[in-house]
C-alpha cells in the first residue's frame, strides 16, 4: 500500500472534516426546518381551535340571550286609553278565577285574580314584528283601542292595522291582519301559579275564565 506523503495526509483530513461539518449543518438545517414547520403548525392549530372555540361560546350565549329575549310582558300596565269598563261583568274585580286558555306555556288552569273587565272589541291577529323576530300567527288577544286609527268595531276578518300596544317585544308598530274578533267582556288578570307570575295580564275573554273553587 502507497503510504501518503504528510502534505497529501493533512490535505485529506482536512476533506474529511469538511464534508463531516456539511453533513451535520445540512442535518441541523434540515431539523429546524422541520422543527420550525411543526411550531407554526401547532400555532396554527392552537389558533384555529381557540377561534372554535370562540364560536361556540357566542353561539352558545346567542342562543340563551335570544331565549331570555322572547314572552310576554310580566307587568301589563294600565288600560288603553278611551276602552269602556264593563258595567255588570261576570267576573268582577277581586274576583278569583282560573284561566282555562293556554296562551302560552304555563298559563292553562292557573289561578288568577280580576284587575278590569271591559266592553270593546278583542282580536286574534297574525303580525311579523319590528324587531326581526319570527312572524306570530294567531295572537289573542289585543283589542280594537290598541289599534291605530282602526275605524268603527269590529274589523273584518282579514283587514289590516297598526298595532299600537307592546304586549310583546317587537309588536309595537307592527302591520296586522285580523284573524277573528271576538264582543265578549275582556279582562285583565294578575296571575300567581307556580312559577307564572304576571301583573295587568291581557287580555282573557269571558270563556277563557271560570271561577275558582
Amino acid at each position: 500500500m502507497k503510504k501518503l506523503n504528510p502534505s497529501a495526509r493533512l490535505v485529506a483530513v482536512t476533506a474529511a472534516l469538511g464534508l463531516a461539518l456539511a453533513g451535520c449543518s445540512t442535518t441541523n438545517d434540515a431539523q429546524g426546518s422541520d422543527g420550525g414547520d411543526t411550531h407554526s403548525s401547532l400555532e396554527s392549530s392552537s389558533h384555529e381551535d381557540g377561534g372554535h372555540n370562540d364560536m361556540e361560546h357566542s353561539d352558545s350565549g346567542s342562543g340563551m340571550e335570544s331565549g331570555g329575549h322572547e314572552g310576554h310582558s310580566m307587568d301589563g300596565g294600565a288600560p288603553p286609553a278611551g276602552i269602556e269598563r264593563a258595567a255588570d261583568p261576570k267576573f268582577a274585580v277581586g274576583d278569583d278565577v282560573v284561566l282555562t286558555a293556554g296562551h302560552m306555556p304555563g298559563m292553562k288552569n292557573a289561578e288568577a285574580t280580576v284587575v278590569g273587565a271591559f266592553d270593546t272589541t278583542a282580536y286574534a291577529i297574525s303580525y311579523t314584528p319590528t324587531d326581526g323576530g319570527d312572524p306570530v300567527t294567531n295572537h289573542k288577544w289585543v283589542v280594537h283601542e290598541e289599534l291605530k286609527d282602526p275605524g268603527k268595531a269590529p274589523l273584518k276578518n282579514g283587514a289590516e292595522a297598526t298595532v299600537e300596544a307592546e304586549h310583546m317585544p317587537g309588536m309595537k308598530g307592527a302591520e296586522a291582519t285580523i284573524d277573528s274578533s271576538t264582543d265578549e267582556t275582556v279582562y285583565m288578570v294578575d296571575v300567581e301559579s307556580g312559577d307564572m307570575k304576571m301583573k295587568n295580564h291581557k287580555w282573557m275573554t269571558e270563556s277563557e275564565l271560570k271561577a275558582a273553587e
